[in-house]
């Protein structure tokens, strides 16, 4: 019997007596004469009973990060809403709401199983269940399958085995909360012009479809997460947390949304210089920053999927860094740049640091997070620049920056800084992070390595170059191409009228005024070319 697994599930089981001490009390007068004749439980049995505390220790674990991705919505919500203006606010937040049940409803239904419906988690220790996956291939084979197939519309669900059951529910569960995620980033870039029933499409689109594609190939183990076999490039396409899959592929939804959908009206004046078309509740904004702040300790620290994985301290405190170096550092730049400490640049900056260290968080030391939250800062700044500045995109959130450029340069931190000390036989004796078979060395399966720290780092590189080729053409192109052809099969477009922009979208879109007190105070702000 291993000693370390003992161990493991010897703490598990303590944490759960702790935490059940009021039943055992409650049966102090049954249990304080043990009979003498009672053997003592074998080895066999203290095993499974370990394997069954670490097991349900690891499932509460998922479920818990799972509502704290969960929670983060609240703060999407509170961040898009206070930096729109005041006569949108009823409509932005209400997609913010949405999105939550449109992208769920087509995860379940069809997305899931495309992503997922291969995928299986069994490693002695660490593992909560998911013991068997619920399909196969729909679309390739081998190491290059493209989508999956399985357990359409929940049909994983079996009540003859509920542990299995129990297990597949949380990790949908948690899965669903990332998807969601992903669905909320164009509601930002795409704000205060955006029509209400064609944006309602989009969230169906995004569970169903849009997240599972780019998600197939790598967390669920499709062809860019098999890179390290099929091409011997490192451990294949790695992101611990969703850099990539999550940010980065909802930065290109974003980013391809506003190009569809044109600036606001009055951002740009005729010679092509923006105007500032300030947020209307700071303060709002500010707090959902810190709401998603404490959500992404479930964003990263879950995603171990195990209470038993002591990375687990290093991936929330690698977290914590990069965000607070990120805004710390925005801070500081735009006070050199500007003069003055924007609230929504340090907010923005801290967002980023998240965002970047999102994918590297389990793979890079603590030094490493720092630099990353600190270039971080600086990089969300100067992308929303040339963003509005040089390319005339209208993001009134920063979006595009925050999720898509520092999404991708998060993934690029992986195939350069992960160090090599964690995903050593992640898959069990000589098999690597993503199954991988090639890099081992003396029977034993490299950890995942980045360029700077030798190895087969080189190969890594490529694996994460290999992703961000394909978030930047394929996902790109499949988000323009979605909008491009619902804007031209929309009658009058997905674009709200002009006259209704300008008066604000809350009452033509929503029937109602998120201020009722303060109506009639904000059109004069609009200036029309």
């Amino acid at each position: 019997m291993n000693a370390k697994r003992l161990l493991a599930g010897v703490a598990a089981a303590g944490t759960t007596l702790f935490v059940m001490a009021g039943t055992a009390f409650a049966q102090v007068e049954e249990t304080t004469a043990l009979d003498a004749a009672t053997p003592v439980a074998d080895l066999e049995t203290v095993a499974k009973t370990a394997d069954h505390a670490i097991r349900s220790g690891n499932l509460v674990w998922i479920v818990i990060g799972a509502a704290l991705v969960i929670f983060m919505q609240a703060g999407f919500a509170l961040v898009e809403t206070g930096f729109c203006r005041a006569k949108h606010a009823a409509h932005v937040i209400s997609t913010n709401l949405a999105i939550f049940f449109l992208g769920f409803v087509g995860f379940f239904l069809v997305g899931f199983p495309l992503m997922f419906g291969g995928y299986s988690y069994l490693l002695p220790g660490y593992d909560y269940g998911l013991d068997h996956a619920v399909g196969g291939a729909l679309l390739g084979s081998g190491d290059w399958v493209f989508l999956w197939q399985g357990g359409w519309g929940g049909t994983w669900f079996n009540g003859a085995d509920l542990a299995y059951s129990g297990a597949a529910s949380a990790f949908f569960l948690y899965m669903v909360a990332f998807m969601d995620t992903t669905a909320t980033i164009p509601t930002g870039s795409m704000a205060e012009r955006w029509k209400f029933k064609s944006f309602v499409v989009w969230g169906l689109f995004c569970g169903a479809i849009y997240y599972p594609l780019f998600g197939a190939w790598t967390w669920g183990g499709g062809f860019l997460a098999k890179l390290g076999n099929s091409m011997n490039w490192g451990n294949g396409y790695v992101d611990f947390a969703g850099s990539g899959v999550v940010h980065a592929a909802g930065g290109m939804a974003a980013l391809a949304g506003a190009l569809v959908l044109g600036p606001r009206i009055g951002k740009f004046s005729k010679d092509g210089t923006p105007r500032a078309l300030p947020g209307h509740h700071i303060p709002m904004a500010m707090l959902g920053t810190l709401i998603l702040l404490f959500g992404w300790f479930g964003f990263n620290a879950a995603s171990t999927f195990a209470s038993s994985d002591p990375q687990i301290g290093v991936v929330a405190l690698n977290t914590a860094l990069a965000g607070a170096f990120g805004g710390f550092s925005a801070m500081l730049w735009i006070w050199k740049r500007t003069g003055k400490p924007d609230p929504a640049m340090m907010a923005n900056g801290m967002l980023a640091g998240l965002v970047m260290i999102t994918a590297p968080c389990a793979f890079v030391d603590p030094l490493v997070a720092m630099g990353i939250g600190l270039f971080a800062g600086i990089v969300v700044i100067e992308a929303v620049f040339f963003i509005e500045r040089k390319l005339k995109i209208d993001d009134p959130v920063g979006a595009i920056s925050v999720h898509g450029v520092c999404g991708l340069l998060g993934v690029l931190a992986v195939g350069l800084f992960a160090n090599g000390k964690y995903g050593i036989d992640a898959g069990g004796a000589g098999v690597g992070w993503n199954g991988t078979t090639t890099s081992v060395t003396e029977g034993v399966a490299d950890g995942v390595t980045g360029f700077f720290y030798g190895g087969n780092g080189g190969g890594q590189l490529l694996s994460q170059l290999a992703g961000m080729v394909v978030l930047c053409t394929v996902i790109l192109g499949i988000a323009f191409a979605f909008f491009k052809i619902q804007n031209a099969l929309t009658k009058g477009g997905i674009r709200s009228d002009a006259d209704e922009e300008v008066a604000g979208l809350d009452v033509p879109e929503m029937g109602i005024l998120a201020y009722p007190d303060f109506s009639g105070t904000h059109e004069s702000l609009v200036t029309r070319d």
